[in-house]
């Protein structure tokens, strides 16, 4: 499955775009969301400096038909509403890509999290297309349960070398102990022992944000469909 990052732009003529960027400084966080037949409910946490004018824009706006306030603070709200115009919602239900909460939203950019097949990440991206987002992808990467990184002998030896201290500092076990206890030769736990290590190292790698980062594929695919 592909696992990723994108930016979205929202259109000027939604209200979360115009309420945004009149007010660039609040944070909308997504804490969850429902979308209906021709609306969408959401619970959304706002901070920032003007909470109260962000709640009267809101409240003003013909596109919220229902405002709830469920908390206050000087500097922070959280808010029950429902729009018309819930277009990630909507995005998400048509293609079938759920896409993962929290949300943040800010200045008229929203950063949202996907994960699921390439198909259905093309189909969103069709979506956000035919609802007028703009996105652009920040990461993507093929997602591998655990099960799927390690071989079951690499990780009943990487186990075995970290229950030994053969990873501690300074070192409990040597590489001719670890083989001893595990009844293999020192070649074949020195050789198990590496490619557990690069397999481990390198998804390390791969999900530290802004390296190695596998867009290209994707971003032909999208182009191509």
């Amino acid at each position: 499955m592909a696992q990723a990052t994108l930016t979205l732009t929202m259109p000027e003529q939604i209200w979360i775009q115009q309420v945004s960027t009149a007010h660039p400084e609040a944070s909308f966080r997504v804490l969850a969301a429902v979308p209906g037949s021709d609306s969408g409910f959401a619970l959304v946490r706002i901070t920032g400096p003007d909470v109260a004018e962000v709640l009267d824009d809101m409240d003003e706006h013909p596109q919220i038909t229902e405002l709830t306030l469920a908390q206050w603070s000087d500097n922070e709200a959280t808010v029950h509403f429902e729009t018309t115009t819930p277009l990630l919602q909507f995005s998400s239900r048509e293609s079938g890509m759920p896409i993962e909460l929290p949300v943040e939203i800010r200045d008229g950019e929203a950063t949202i999290e996907v994960t699921g097949s390439r198909e259905r990440l093309a189909e969103l991206a069709e979506q956000f297309e035919r609802f007028g987002l703009q996105y652009r992808i920040e990461h993507v990467r093929e997602r591998l349960h655990e099960s799927q990184l390690l071989s079951e002998r690499q990780l009943e030896v990487v186990v075995a070398a970290v229950e030994e201290g053969y990873y501690d500092t300074p070192r409990c076990c040597s590489l001719t102990e670890l083989a001893g206890r595990l009844d293999i030769a020192k070649s074949t736990c020195s050789e198990t022992l590496h490619r557990a290590e690069e397999a481990i190292v390198k998804r390390f790698v791969e999900d530290v944000p802004g390296v190695a980062e596998e867009t290209d594929g994707l971003e032909e695919q999208l182009a191509s469909d």
